[in-house]
């Protein structure tokens, strides 16, 4: 995986909080690796945007933010018929939504989602695009684009 960070080009201090960088996986194995890495960046009360096509690798970074967080490999699925999975076996909860079936602003106001957004969890969003004036002021923007049959450019970018 080639790596390039904002700033110096190294690895922020651990007293930094969340960075922007710019990634090319070349595998789904590094696509999980990356996400477990920023995983251990994350606090309660973060927001994950994950914005990318169909296919581009959103639920594969996701996986990889709940091993980092220790979430149980075989309790991780895709939220894409139920929309939202909680997750409570990490070290901090993680709520992670799936919007690609919800059609706008109005639907998706009524699954609740300000509970999960400002809770004491962390927040994962897969085709959080969809959100459009529902976006939160302050969240992780992590941008995945498909530049190959294998490779993935991942931008990751706090706003």
């Amino acid at each position: 995986m080639w790596i390039t960070e904002g700033g110096s080009g190294k690895f922020p201090a651990e007293d930094s909080g969340i960075f922007n960088m710019k990634a090319i996986s070349s595998s789904v194995r590094e696509t999980l690796d990356l996400g477990r890495k920023l995983a251990g960046k994350l606090k309660k009360g973060d927001i994950v945007c994950l914005f990318g096509e169909f296919g581009s690798g959103k639920t594969v970074f996701t996986k990889g933010i709940a091993w980092g967080l220790g979430v149980r490999r075989h309790e991780i699925t895709s939220p894409s018929f139920v929309l939202i999975r909680e997750y409570y076996s990490g070290r901090i909860p993680l709520f992670h939504f799936d919007l690609y079936r919800l059609k706008g602003e109005k639907e998706i106001a009524t699954i609740g989602y300000e509970e999960y957004f400002y809770s004491d969890g962390i927040t994962v969003i897969e085709w959080a695009d969809r959100l459009k004036r529902l976006l939160p002021d302050k969240f992780l923007g992590v941008s995945i684009e498909i530049t190959g049959d294998k490779t993935r450019k991942i931008s990751i970018c706090q706003t």
